[in-house]
């Protein structure tokens, strides 16, 4: 008989996820249908969303050669029933204060960086480079772990070697870029472009530096389609950007800028969300979503 969520600690809350402990060396990992966007919580949910992150980031901890926390297989009889198909049962680590940032194409934070400096998170870029650029080589760019309701801030490298050490900085980009490569060298093949993807890493008991959080997930990951892609202009995406662009667009009427929270979603952007996110997850894992734990087939 699977436990209730009840028998567990709840441990802390985040913008999707709920953990808690199940025993000295495990940690449940929820995630909800909850959606963020620039630093808030959204009042509306996108239907099926946990399932979707948790199924992306499944296939991905499979398909990838970093070590990862996974820690049981997704039906493991220690995930409650009520939360079956979007938890994990992940292994405790010690978690690295740095949001681990690998961007293959300019856009985003990093645009707006460039703009005003030349550079991303200090690395000097070429002239005369737009929105979507590719870049030779995908940079680590990595940035702070800010509190619930604050920014991260991009920062450098020497940043980076200040709160870890030089050993363990070196470690964590050289990781970060493998990853991007790996999982960005996958989806291409199936006609999506990861423009840009964050990861999170923690140190086991053994000192390893293990992949931990989601990875590869439309919450964490700007998806393109490989065959819109048109360098100067924003990309059709599978991807939270969809929900920024209509909170910032003419139909939202919120500002950005201002002091209050966004308005709820229309229920035709939730569904069209849940949309793009399961045509990413599809197309990619090559897998029905229907399939995955809790589906309807």
């Amino acid at each position: 008989m699977r436990p209730a969520l009840s028998d567990y600690q709840h441990l802390a809350s985040g913008k999707v996820r709920e953990l808690y402990r199940i025993d000295d060396e495990h940690l449940l990992f929820v995630a909800t249908d909850r959606i963020s966007a620039y630093d808030y919580i959204l009042d509306s949910e996108i239907p099926d969303k946990g399932r979707v992150l948790t199924a992306m980031s499944v296939f991905f901890f499979g398909h990838l050669t970093v070590p990862n926390h996974l820690a049981g297989p997704p039906d493991d009889e220690r995930i409650p029933e009520e939360v079956l198909g979007r938890a994990l049962v992940v292994r405790q680590l010690d978690m690295l204060p740095v949001e681990a940032v690998a961007r293959g194409y300019l856009t985003g934070s990093g645009l707006i960086d460039y703009q005003k400096t030349g550079a991303v998170c200090g690395i000097a870029l070429p002239s005369g480079m737009v929105e979507a650029s590719r870049f030779d080589e995908p940079l680590f760019t990595p940035a702070t772990k800010a509190d619930l309701g604050e920014h991260d801030v991009n920062i450098t490298y020497d940043d980076v070697v200040e709160l870890i050490g030089a050993e363990r900085a070196d470690e964590l980009r050289r990781l970060t870029l493998r990853t991007y490569s790996e999982g960005a060298e996958h989806a291409q093949s199936k006609g999506i472009i990861v423009a840009d993807t964050k990861f999170e890493f923690g140190v086991g008991t053994d000192g390893t530096l293990t992949l931990a959080d989601e990875v590869f997930t439309p919450d964490s990951s700007r998806y393109w389609n490989a065959e819109d892609y048109v360098e100067g202009q924003v990309q059709n995406s599978f991807d939270k950007q969809f929900v920024r662009n209509w909170l910032t667009g003419p139909d939202s009427g919120w500002d950005r800028h201002g002091n209050t929270p966004p308005p709820p979603l229309p229920s035709e952007i939730a569904e069209a969300t849940r949309a793009r996110y399961i045509e990413a997850y599809e197309r990619i894992s090559g897998l029905r979503f229907d399939d995955w734990i809790g589906g309807t087939a």
